[in-house]
C-alpha cells in the first residue's frame, strides 16, 4: 500500500455504519500503523457551524471514527499552505491553519482544491493488511490525485467500483442495504 492510494470498501463491510461504501485516501502508511480519511461521507455542517470565527459554507466530511472532534483536511495547495505534508506530487494534507484560514477570506480556496474532514480512519500495526487478506478493501491505485477533489462524494465509490470491474460491477446496483430488497 502507498501513499496516496485509496481503500475501496468491498461489499463485505455491509453493516458497518462508519466504513460501509466508503472511499480511503491513505495519508500515512507505516509499519507501526497507517492513516487515512473517507473521501465520500458528507456531513450535514458545513465548516463555519464548527469552527468558531471561521466563515465559510464549506462542506465538511466524515474523515473516520478516529479523534471525530479534531479538524483535518487535504489540499491541492502544498507551495501556498506551510507544513503541509506530501501524499503525491500534487496533493498534500494537513498544514498551517493560519494560512487555510488567510486563502479563505481572500476566496483562493474553492471545493476542488481543499476538503476538510472531522476525524480520521486509522490502522495499528498489521491490522490494515489483515483486513485486504480479509477482503474487506481492494487497493486501488491513483493515476491521478489532482482530480480526486472533483469527483462527486454521492459518485465516488460507484466510480471506483465500475473501475476495479469483474466481480465488483454485481453491487453497482444493490441497494445501499442489500437486506431491505
Amino acid at each position: 500500500m502507498d501513499i496516496g492510494n485509496l481503500l475501496v470498501a468491498t461489499p463485505s463491510i455491509i453493516g458497518d455504519f462508519n466504513f460501509h461504501r466508503s472511499v480511503i485516501i491513505i495519508t500515512n502508511y507505516k509499519s507501526s500503523g497507517s492513516l487515512g480519511f473517507i473521501l465520500n461521507k458528507k456531513l450535514e455542517y458545513t465548516l463555519g457551524e464548527v469552527m468558531e470565527g471561521v466563515k465559510s459554507n464549506f462542506p465538511l466530511y466524515f474523515g473516520g471514527p478516529v479523534e471525530q472532534d479534531n479538524l483535518f483536511y487535504i489540499h491541492t495547495l502544498g507551495d501556498k499552505i506551510s507544513n503541509s505534508i506530501p501524499i503525491s506530487k500534487k496533493l498534500f494534507w494537513s498544514g498551517d491553519f493560519k494560512a487555510v484560514s488567510d486563502l479563505l477570506i481572500k476566496g483562493e480556496l474553492t471545493q476542488h482544491n481543499i476538503r476538510f474532514f472531522l476525524g480520521y480512519s486509522g490502522w495499528t500495526s498489521g491490522q490494515l493488511e489483515l483486513e485486504i487478506n480479509d477482503k474487506s478493501w481492494e487497493p486501488f491505485e491513483l493515476k491521478s490525485n489532482l482530480e480526486l477533489l472533483k469527483i462527486p462524494a454521492l459518485d465516488m465509490w460507484r466510480e471506483c467500483m465500475v473501475a476495479l470491474g469483474g466481480q465488483y460491477l454485481l453491487w453497482l446496483n444493490t441497494p445501499e442495504n442489500p437486506n431491505a430488497n
